[in-house]
């Protein structure tokens, strides 16, 4: 059995199933936008110059919410791919229309399971940057065993880093933050970007989310790990 099969049938999962409806702006833009901008889950690996029209760097973020900040950090590096992975459909639909609203080509965008994308679609060694931003943080102590970052999840991200790629995680909840930091201190593939170890500080090209926004108005820090890993190309 494959690592990735081995992943699969753990039930890790990318995300937590909200409910709610596309409001009629959304459906609209995810009528327009998906033909161009949509990637179906499938079998088969992404032959990434194809589907961007070019060669770039390429960054993976993982549950983009409604994708007001990975739009912006679109718009503010043209000179990069982005993939975004998010199941929520509705906020699919308003990334879709955020990219249209501000002229945002370089998106590409799965509404599926951020695990079985990575498993089944993303070379391995081909991203220079994973991000995820605030992901559901399971607060309550009998449900940690479902949060994302766990050492299984994040040895599949380092298969699908290039070295010297990035690994950057945000979050508003300290003990999710203390974890996360064990679990990355725990990757030999990783290594801290922070010389003395321990937390980062907001790098400028992350916009402020609303969620980051919601924590501080709550009393709530925010952290940010930004891991490298480690290696050479081959």
């Amino acid at each position: 059995m494959s690592d990735s099969e081995d992943l699969r049938q753990r039930r890790i999962r990318s995300f937590v199933l909200r409910t709610g409806r596309m409001t009629p702006g959304q459906q609209r833009a995810y009528e327009r936008g998906w033909s161009e901008f949509g990637l179906e889950h499938s079998k088969e690996l992404l032959n990434l110059p194809a589907t961007f029209g070019r060669e770039a760097p390429l960054t993976l973020e993982i549950g983009f919410g409604m994708g007001q900040s990975l739009v912006a950090m679109a718009a503010a590096a043209p000179d990069t791919n982005f993939i975004g992975i998010e199941v929520h459909k509705p906020g699919v639909g308003r990334l879709l229309h955020s990219m249209e609203e501000q002229g945002v080509d370089n998106i590409r965008v799965y509404c599926h399971d951020a695990v079985e994308v990575l498993a089944d679609c993303i070379p391995e060694q081909s991203l220079d940057t994973v991000q995820i931003f605030f992901p559901d943080p399971w607060h309550k102590k009998r449900h940690h065993k479902r949060r994302l970052i766990q050492p299984d999840f994040v040895a599949s991200l380092c298969r699908h880093l290039k070295p010297g790629g990035i690994l950057h995680l945000a979050t508003d909840w300290e003990n999710y933050a203390e974890q996360m930091l064990e679990v990355l201190d725990g990757c030999e593939q990783l290594e801290n970007t922070v010389t003395a170890g321990g937390y980062a500080p907001r790098p400028e090209h992350r916009p402020l989310t609303k969620f980051e926004q919601r924590g501080e108005r709550l009393g709530h820090g925010v952290w940010d790990l930004l891991f490298r890993r480690k290696g050479s190309l081959v």
